[in-house]
């Protein structure tokens, strides 16, 4: 497996992680409004990072 490939699978499971919390956190009035905006843009940037480098990423076994 190639390693942007995985580097890109990690990302995007972090990034998801960030999001869930971030909704969970908004959803329960828990933790502050500006924590809670810094993970989520955080978590999002992570997320389509990681999309888009499983995406644009070629496979090594060609």
């Amino acid at each position: 497996m190639n390693v942007k490939r995985t580097f890109g699978t990690i990302l995007t499971i972090l990034g998801i992680i960030g999001l869930i919390y971030t909704g969970f956190g908004i959803i329960q009035h828990s933790g502050d409004f500006t924590t809670l905006t810094v993970v989520g843009v955080i978590a999002l940037i992570f997320f389509l990072t990681g999309i888009s480098l499983v995406r644009n990423t070629k496979d090594a076994a060609e």
